[in-house]
């Protein structure tokens, strides 16, 4: 297993072809797929032939950036994925965060977790300037996550999606931190 981050209680791991039936779990459920399309599952033969072969491609180019499968130490058990890259068109040090969870993993601190420990290494090994990601204002969920990532709000927009969401209406939210930022917060001292 190729390990690219451990925190206090998860291991972010390479994907394998032998993730297929994880990941067909994990987008076969409409609710974990809600915010991404309106609850429209993924199927096998998408993960198998797009997906998955997306996600392992981006190994070829080393491990700075990429898509992790998140594994939960205790158990074993896989929770759903983590994505840290640049995205298209956006400079290298200003990579994009993204999650995506099973439902039984939901309100647990995994994303949280996975997210700062990404961002944290992001700046201390990868040389980043500055970390996004995205949501849609309604998505309660993710906006905490990456508030309690160290990530601060700088926008609502509005933006065509391809599927009607209840709520897309309101728009999408950009949140980022930068390097700047995140040393002022490891500078702070930890509450008691």
């Amino acid at each position: 297993m190729h390990v690219i981050l451990e925190t206090e209680r998860l291991i972010l791991r390479r994907f394998t072809t032998d993730d297929v039936d994880n990941l067909v779990g994990l987008d076969g459920d409409p609710d974990v797929m809600f915010y991404i399309n309106g609850g429209r599952v993924t199927t096998r033969e998408d993960i198998e032939t797009d997906y998955l072969p997306a996600f392992l491609a981006y190994y070829e180019r080393g491990d700075a950036y990429g898509f992790w499968a998140v594994v939960e130490k205790s158990t074993g058990d896989f929770l759903g994925w983590f994505h840290y890259r640049p995205g298209e068109g956006r400079p290298l040090d200003e990579p994009e965060l993204g999650y995506r969870f099973r439902k039984s993993a939901w309100g647990k601190g995994y994303a949280s977790e996975g997210s700062i420990a990404l961002i944290n290494r992001g700046f201390t090994e990868l040389d980043v300037r500055r970390v996004v990601a995205w949501t849609m204002v309604v998505n309660t969920g993710s906006r905490r996550v990456m508030e309690k990532a160290g990530m601060r709000l700088i926008r609502t927009f509005h933006q065509e999606w391809p599927d009607r969401i209840p709520g897309d209406e309101q728009g999408d939210v950009e949140y980022a931190i930068t390097r700047e930022e995140w040393e002022q917060q490891q500078a702070r001292p930890a509450p008691p």
